[in-house]
């Protein structure tokens, strides 16, 4: 007999099918798991301990999926979603959960995570989550996609989960509220002035994604107009709508003409100001460009920063390499407290925004470079004979590379404090690292409230 057959006989559940489950735990993305005859299947939407009326949509030979049909038994966390978009935005997926439970499921999501990379007996303390006092339209930067939507409209708004279907909202819990009156002021100009949509089936048309970035305390407003093309049709009417309307400091054309999802293309044309803005943080004042990387959410990266230097416990002889360095922001924090910082980020952009943070807040022991982290650390290492006492990494979502890892583990810098993003990939870095290297915490911060991302820190000692 054919053993395919022989393990789709096994499933236990048919696509279409209605069953009546109980939610045994959440998952890495706060979507429900229930389980028939030991067969697991995902929720999204359900709460731990809920009992559920379901409906399978997906089947695959070792889980499936399915959506909610009824609540049984409701958790006595769940709460009703304050956006009317909210089931159907993949923008946050954790809006039906009471804010501080989402807080203890983000810590038990780390703690799952730290037992599987790194094995159940595993000695290191995952720390509740540092939340955040008002966890509402926090977000310093808006991305909102043009286009049309799938009723062949033209659509401003965000991408439905898993799709580049536009779902139109008017009113974003995350976003700040000036980004969202912004987008649809641009939304409304385009329509009556017959702008053409970016069509991504036809790749014709010309408006693709309009960004708004604000300073957090500075009130400053950059606007970002993604364009397939060098110029857009009564530009200088937007420009002076948007200057008058809301006194944006900044508003760049950015030209991208690729069959690509990357939202930026290679090329900023400014319509007004100087192509950046400036917030502050701490006690510094940042410039912030439209490539740069800053954090999109301002109070908690305040929080962030401090407790990572709180964790680290820098010395005044203390070399310091901040990989990843993005516009500066951490090197410059940690500044006042060590000998020296060199900070590696391979945006040129940011770069620029990284030396002119420095010297507007006459920071003189920083240095940065820009490429590529594996090659220019390789470099400072071997050509200038610089030896780091402590290195901060802020990697992206992937983690850190191998070539970076090799060159920690022989280099053996006393400390190494690693931010991060996404804490499975934290693990398994932190494993790799092990040969040399211990932590006994991690401390997760909420940077993004009602999602089931999570930022987390550690500091590995050697050993």
């Amino acid at each position: 007999m054919d053993k395919t057959n022989d393990k789709i006989e096994e499933i236990p559940v048919k696509k279409n099918e209605e069953y009546e489950v109980e939610i045994l735990d959440n998952g890495m993305e706060g979507e429900g798991i229930a389980k028939i005859k030991d067969f697991t299947i995902f929720v999204p939407g359900a709460i731990k301990g809920e009992v559920i009326k379901i409906a399978i949509t997906k089947v695959t030979s070792s889980f499936a999926y399915a959506r909610i049909v009824e609540i049984v038994k409701k958790s006595e966390y769940r709460i009703e979603p304050d956006c009317l978009s909210y089931k159907r935005c993949g923008g946050c997926n954790m809006r039906h959960i009471d804010y501080y439970e989402t807080l203890n499921m983000k810590k038990k999501i780390v703690e799952n995570i730290v037992c599987r990379n790194i094995g159940k007996d595993c000695k290191i303390k995952v720390n509740d989550v540092i939340g955040m006092g008002n966890p509402y339209n926090y977000r310093n930067k808006a991305t909102f996609p043009f286009g049309i939507n799938e009723n062949g409209e033209p659509s401003i708004g965000i991408y439905q989960e898993r799709s580049h279907n536009i779902i139109h909202v008017e009113d974003c819990r995350i976003h700040n509220e000036f980004a969202q009156q912004i987008a649809s002021s641009i939304f409304k100009f385009a329509l009556e002035n017959e702008i053409p949509f970016y069509n991504e089936n036809t790749k014709t048309g010309l408006l693709r994604n309009v960004i708004v970035k604000i300073g957090y305390k500075s009130h400053e407003e950059m606007v970002v107009l993604v364009v397939n093309g060098n110029k857009i049709p009564f530009q200088n009417d937007l420009v002076d709508m948007l200057v008058q309307t809301y006194g944006v400091e900044s508003i760049i054309l950015n030209v991208n003409t690729e069959d690509t999802n990357v939202i930026l293309g290679p090329k900023n044309i400014n319509l007004h100001g100087d192509g950046h803005i400036f917030d502050v943080l701490g006690d510094f004042v940042f410039r912030i460009s439209a490539k740069s990387f800053y954090q999109v959410n301002s109070v908690q990266a305040e929080i962030l920063y401090n407790k990572a230097i709180e964790m680290t416990n820098f010395s005044k002889d203390d070399i310091v390499f901040d990989l990843y360095c993005g516009i500066g922001t951490i090197g410059i924090f940690v500044s006042p407290l060590v000998k020296k910082v060199y900070g590696i980020e391979i945006v040129d952009d940011a770069i620029e925004d990284a030396k002119v943070n420095a010297a507007s807040n006459h920071v003189e022991n920083i240095e940065f470079f820009v490429g590529d982290v594996e090659n220019i650390f390789a470099k400072l290492l071997v050509e200038k004979s610089i030896m780091p006492d402590v290195v901060i990494v802020d990697p992206p979502r992937k983690g850190l590379d191998e070539e970076t890892i090799q060159n920690l583990l022989a280099l053996e810098p006393k400390k190494i404090t690693y931010i991060s993003c996404n804490p499975a990939t934290l693990t398994r870095d932190i494993k790799m690292l092990s040969a040399k290297y211990e932590t006994d915490a991690i401390q997760p911060v909420d940077m993004f409230p009602f999602t089931s991302h999570v930022e987390s820190i550690t500091v590995l000692k050697l050993k």
